[in-house]
């Protein structure tokens, strides 16, 4: 089976769990901690050498404070859960906002190596896609300056997205590196996670005729 080097992964669906279980909307978020970590050893099992979680967006700081103190809260877990692994990690969004968790800033100024380092992990916080490109927006630029210049150019381009919570869109997730991503949407909550997901993505994209344009 056709592995792919890079997974992007948008957890979605939190809330709307939360609520079918009874819950207010923010307790939602914990219960995303353990798939994302069971996703990164299933990853590791099938060599998979990359893989870029969405945490949350600007736009998501919208939402109200105990919301955005619980999803902050839960990319801070994930984060140390991740230090405990064999994984490179490195933590990618805007950390000048005040809504950037200022114990993940050591991991956004410099990838980070734990363990035998293993996978690439990239941690979108706080992260928006024109903050991203901002600086890359000129016409007269070459396509290599313009690479050089984004904010996520650490991160390289994703083979496959993965998208819980049954949404067909992709929210502003790295648009440079996705512009040839193929695109697996499941309609289950991220907190409901199971493993055959996981490989059900894998065999759909094994099936995937990667052109590249070409």
């Amino acid at each position: 089976m056709r592995i792919p080097n890079h997974i992007g992964i948008i957890p979605d669906g939190n809330r709307r769990w939360a609520l079918k279980n009874g819950l207010t909307k923010e307790k939602g978020y914990e219960k995303g901690l353990n798939p994302g970590l069971e996703l990164f050893k299933l990853c590791e099992k099938e060599g998979i050498k990359e893989i870029t979680y969405y945490g949350f967006t600007v736009d998501n700081t919208k939402r109200p404070k105990v919301q955005r103190l619980a999803f902050a809260q839960a990319c801070v877990d994930a984060v140390k859960m991740l230090t405990k692994e064999n994984a490179s990690l490195l933590v990618v969004g805007n950390t000048s906002s005040p809504t950037f968790p200022k114990s993940l800033i050591p991991f956004a100024l410099k990838r980070q190596v734990f363990g035998s380092g293993g996978i690439k992990v990239n941690f979108l916080v706080n992260y928006g896609w024109q903050w991203d490109l901002r600086d890359s927006f000129s016409s007269d630029k070459e396509e290599s300056t313009i690479t050089d210049l984004i904010k996520s150019r650490g991160i390289s381009r994703v083979d496959l997205i993965v998208r819980w919570g049954g949404m067909r869109r992709l929210s502003g997730f790295l648009p440079l590196q996705s512009v040839y991503s193929d695109f697996y949407v499941i309609d289950d909550y991220w907190p409901d996670f199971r493993e055959e997901h996981f490989y059900d993505a894998l065999k759909w994209y094994d099936k995937q005729d990667i052109t590249l344009g070409g």
